[in-house]
């Protein structure tokens, strides 16, 4: 199967199945003398882990990481980096009654369509499982950006419809809730209406918010590598992310040239912008100002209601699927938006070390 790396300077390549032994990452081009311990991974991980309340998946998984290599004393050696976590609570008799049905909203059908084959284990590589490996390369390659000085965090800006105040933001709160929303208020309003959806046996979506600080102007190419694209295809490439916008996005479309041009001036002898209608990055290259975009996420396909769809041999049927399954997905794939914001991020910058001849011969000497 192809299409499981991304990035060309810092490249990671995520393997496993859900089902399987284990899943996990490969990372090539991680400088060499970085502090790196499982420790530094595990903190993303269990963000993203299952179990953490009622509102996630109950899978009992510790999600714990071990190094296979590219570290020597704590230290990354520039070698590839190999991670893996073992899958310890697999069920795959849940799934065996789904075995020749196609569950409607999943890979099913169209894994079929291509391959003539499917493990319908949970759904294989099209599993959200398959993200700890996006997770635990963002971890690696957040800590690289924070020795540059470079931050980024991603929230829960809306579920279910119900939105974040800008009037109530409160970045310490994200992590007081299950839903990794800044707003209490907001976060209370979910809750009551999340405990609806369950009783319903139903599902619900929403918006995670990515913001990335300290990014230095001239990161990304003005073509096909645009950084803003980059982005979106890091974040599109989630399994459950069916919208990206950034800077205003889509509203951008309904304003005018003089509304939605960031004009610029100086401060401290330096360029900066009195807006950031662009979201950070003007014609594919980063502008200085924070990088602000935004994922749509569906709601969690796998609901206990009666559905309808059909079976491999072109059989009307029902289908009620049985198992484990989030209520909704977003409070876990926040740290998955930001873990491959952080990936991308880090590629496009090692990537721009070579864009001058001046960095060039500063580096070679």
């Amino acid at each position: 199967m192809a299409g499981s790396s991304f990035g060309t300077a810092f490249r990671i390549t995520t393997w496993g199945e859900t089902h399987g032994a284990g899943v996990g990452v490969v990372i090539d081009g991680c400088p060499a003398g970085l502090e790196l311990c499982e420790e530094d991974i595990q903190t993303y991980l269990d963000r993203r882990k299952p179990g953490q309340s009622k509102y996630t998946t109950q899978r009992k998984e510790g999600d714990q990481v071990e190094i296979l290599s590219g570290v020597f004393e704590g230290k990354t050696t520039g070698t590839p980096i190999s991670l893996i976590v073992r899958n310890l609570d697999q069920r795959s008799r849940d799934y065996s009654n789904i075995k020749d049905i196609y569950r409607p909203g999943h890979a099913d059908y169209t894994y079929d369509a291509k391959y003539g084959f499917r493990d319908y284990r949970g759904g294989g590589r099209s599993s959200g499982r398959e993200t700890i490996g996006r997770v635990a390369a963002g971890a690696v390659a957040a800590k690289v950006l924070k020795e540059l000085g470079i931050r980024i965090s991603a929230y829960s800006r809306a579920i279910a419809g119900i939105e974040i105040s800008e009037d109530s933001f409160d970045a310490g709160e994200v992590f007081h809730n299950p839903f990794y929303m800044p707003d209490k208020e907001a976060a209370a309003k979910v809750q009551e209406y999340a405990d609806q959806m369950i009783k319903k046996m139903d599902s619900v979506g929403g918006i995670i918010e990515c913001v990335i600080e300290g990014v230095s102007a001239g990161i990304g190419d003005p073509v096909f590598d645009k950084l803003d694209a980059d982005l979106a295809k890091a974040v599109m490439s989630i399994g459950a992310v069916k919208g990206f916008e950034i800077g205003d996005g889509f509203s951008a479309a309904a304003s005018r040239g003089s509304e939605n041009n960031d004009g610029f001036r100086m401060e401290d002898g330096k360029i900066v912008k009195k807006t950031n209608h662009s979201g950070g990055v003007l014609g594919g290259i980063s502008d200085g100002s924070p990088i602000i975009f935004r994922a749509a996420v569906k709601p969690t396909p796998s609901i206990a209601q009666t559905q309808k769809t059909v079976s491999r041999d072109g059989k009307d049927v029902e289908i009620n699927i049985k198992g484990r399954h989030d209520p909704m997905i977003v409070p876990r794939a926040v740290v998955v938006v930001e873990s491959m914001a952080a990936v991308t991020l880090l590629d496009g910058i090692l990537r721009n070390l070579g864009a001058t001849m001046d960095q060039v011969k500063k580096l070679y000497r």
